[in-house]
């Protein structure tokens, strides 16, 4: 539908050549005009692996959270008993894999910047 303050651009496209556009936006997870207009426009586009990659890593973050804390929960109850030695070593793991996870967010984050 034609708006009275935006200009249309025509393009022809050999069918090959529209496949390929019409997959590059599907991996970004915009409509085909929006990503040409964004091309055309040198702006920044992201796909959506990038955005499921830093999801996937923050709920990994969340999940090791919650369990950090369910084991501290035991700990601090006195309900670990005799497991309280392992019930630290694992909650030092949990902990250690939580800082992994933060990198790694922060590299994902700082390899999307740079694109």
């Amino acid at each position: 539908m034609p708006c009275p303050n935006r200009k249309s651009v025509k393009t022809y496209l050999t069918p090959e050549e529209y496949a390929q556009v019409a997959a590059m936006a599907a991996q970004t997870g915009l409509s085909i005009s929006t990503f040409l207009k964004r091309v055309g426009l040198g702006q920044e586009l992201r796909t959506k692996t990038d955005h499921e990659a830093v999801l996937a890593l923050l709920k990994a973050n969340a999940d090791l959270g919650r369990l950090g804390g369910l084991f501290k929960m035991a700990l601090s109850e006195g309900t670990a008993g005799k497991w309280s030695d392992e019930f630290r070593a694992t909650l030092r793991q949990i902990e250690q894999g939580q800082a992994k996870v933060i990198a790694a967010c922060r590299d994902v984050a700082s390899s999307l910047r740079r694109k």
